[in-house]
């Protein structure tokens, strides 16, 4: 009787450019939108003041973000091409000492004898497979870690806005401070929800993952209402 051997099937988390974009546009559009809401109220200013500065710079800041993403992946993309068509040359016009390469790293892995010639010669036969392994395991190089350039600017701007319209939502039907005691509660529960979500992916510990992004990103947009209030105590704003 042919019983097939049963397979441990164990989830892992491959690495997403897509997890980065979402998670640093998402954290700074939250963060730059709250501070500038806390920094303009800070001043005691109307509602629509407040909107509008805080639109102003969630837009302005998510092009921003999305540009500097782009220019940033385009030039690591730029690095990988490169380095891609180096191993391509030398695999063709020095396929020995690539070899070499391929047998120097699998030894150090603890292969010798015909085990590590049997990897050697399957590896070296195909050469897409030849080159993966160079570029991974000797360069460390991954193209789905870097991610499309536009793909990754577009997802950049997004969750920049998404997350940075979230603290503006309450000035639209409040005035004064309850606005921004409520845009600060929902600035510390998205962000903590999502620096847990991170955590999780990563099999980190999702409380300190969730409280990390929470109270750093919060803590620091509040800086602005201070800011704000003592420039309107000292009269450098008129209010």
């Amino acid at each position: 009787m042919d019983v097939s051997e049963p397979r441990h099937m164990e989830p892992h988390l491959s690495e997403s450019s897509g997890i980065r974009d979402f998670v640093f546009g998402f954290g700074d559009g939250i963060n730059t939108s709250l501070g500038i809401a806390a920094g303009v109220g800070g001043a005691d200013v109307s509602s629509n003041i407040i909107i509008l500065a805080s639109l102003v710079g969630m837009f302005t800041g998510a092009k921003a973000m999305a540009v500097q993403n782009y220019l940033a992946v385009k030039a690591q993309r730029e690095l990988l091409n490169s380095e891609i068509a180096r191993e391509e040359w030398e695999m063709e016009n020095k396929p020995e000492v690539e070899r070499q390469e391929i047998e120097e790293i699998y030894k150090a892995k603890g292969f010798e004898g015909k085990d590590l010639d049997m990897i050697v010669n399957k590896i070296t036969s195909n050469k897409k497979v030849w080159l993966d392994t160079m570029l991974t395991e000797e360069l460390r190089l991954n193209v789905d870690v870097i991610g499309n350039p536009l793909k990754s600017a577009l997802r950049m701007f997004g969750a920049f806005l998404l997350g940075g319209i979230l603290p503006i939502i309450p000035f639209f039907f409040a005035h004064g401070y309850v606005p921004l005691i409520i845009a600060v509660g929902i600035s510390l529960s998205t962000s903590f929800a999502v620096g847990a979500v991170k955590s999780k992916l990563a099999r980190t510990n999702i409380i300190k993952g969730g409280l990390e992004m929470a109270g750093l990103g919060t803590g620091i947009a509040l800086i602005g209402f201070g800011i704000g209030t003592e420039l309107a105590n000292l009269g450098i704003i008129d209010v």
